[in-house]
């Protein structure tokens, strides 16, 4: 059973954007740069600690993630819906489907460059 993307999800990564955002997520984990849940997303938000939101465009509801671009265009972060919630769930290193996630700041993280080069990357998509 493999649920539809939600048309309100934009703006959606492609396969190979996608494949290079659960790389990214996958060591974050590892940095302890990552934050899972739509709950911890809103905080880092909130704090301003995020620098890139991830969100799951088979939510289901959706609307229970689509106050997170609201924030993440107040504040100014990059967000990106990927196509599955199972898919960004292991990517995180769990074995639930997880709606939401948010990678994190951190000073002379090793994971700069790449959070950057994903971050232009984003961008390009809203153009």
């Amino acid at each position: 059973m493999t649920e539809e993307v939600n048309p309100k999800a934009f703006p959606l990564a492609d396969a190979q954007l996608t494949a290079k955002i659960m790389n990214l997520l996958q060591q974050a984990l590892n940095y302890n740069q990552l934050r899972k849940g739509a709950n911890e997303a809103t905080k880092t938000l909130n704090r301003g600690l995020a620098d890139i939101v991830v969100l799951a465009g088979d939510a289901e509801p959706i609307e229970i993630l689509l106050h997170l671009p609201l924030l993440c265009e107040d504040k100014n972060v990059p967000y990106v819906f990927v196509r599955s919630k199972q898919a960004l769930g292991r990517a995180c290193g769990v074995s639930r489907p997880i709606v939401a996630c948010s990678v994190t700041t951190n000073e002379g993280s090793q994971l700069k460059s790449q959070i950057t080069s994903i971050q232009q990357e984003i961008e390009r998509l809203l153009v």
